[in-house]
């Protein structure tokens, strides 16, 4: 199996929405996604499909967002949502695009991503729980699913907060 990953581009929309519906099994990622790109802030080079044989796979998106304490607001990255096409997953798709979507988060300048998600998968690449550093979500989630990585030495230090995503978000909670 040869695998391509790149960022989307517009003709991948529909299926970008398709591999989401069904990894998910509800419609909400696919719905974020589609909001989030007209958000100014959307980085198509963040949002990255893997590609076998021309056929969209899978994909994740990287989606800038803010660590705020009090008048102090320090730069970070979202990692959500990544979605692999049930009969692609568990062949290692998902690190693939975990991989490679953090080194383009390090080449456009990025210190650190943060995750909500599955605290048995994402510490394999080193995400560490995000209380840590004494960064916060601002709605309840267990602790070992809120994670962050510094994607630089020392990237996280000093920084503590809590994350303001962008309200786009909010169709996915």
């Amino acid at each position: 199996m040869t695998i391509t990953l790149r960022p989307e581009t517009s003709k991948d929309y529909k299926d970008i929405t398709r591999i989401n519906d069904l990894a998910f099994g509800q419609k909400n990622e696919g719905i974020l996604i589609e909001h989030l790109r007209k958000n100014t802030d959307f980085l198509p080079e963040l949002s990255i499909v893997a590609e076998e044989d021309g056929m969209i796979i899978g994909h994740i998106l990287f989606f800038p967002i803010q660590i705020k304490s009090g008048d102090n607001s320090y730069k970070s990255v979202s990692l959500a949502p990544m979605a692999v096409l049930p009969e692609y997953q568990n062949q290692g798709i998902g690190s693939k695009l975990v991989r490679y979507g953090l080194e383009k988060c390090r080449e456009k300048g990025y210190h650190s991503v943060i995750v909500l998600g599955h605290p048995e998968y994402y510490p394999r690449f080193g995400f560490k729980k995000a209380s840590k550093w004494g960064i916060r979500l601002p709605f309840e989630a267990p602790d070992e699913a809120f994670m962050a990585i510094e994607l630089v030495e020392g990237g996280l230090k000093g920084i503590s907060g809590v994350v303001e995503y962008p309200d786009e978000y909010s169709v996915a909670l």
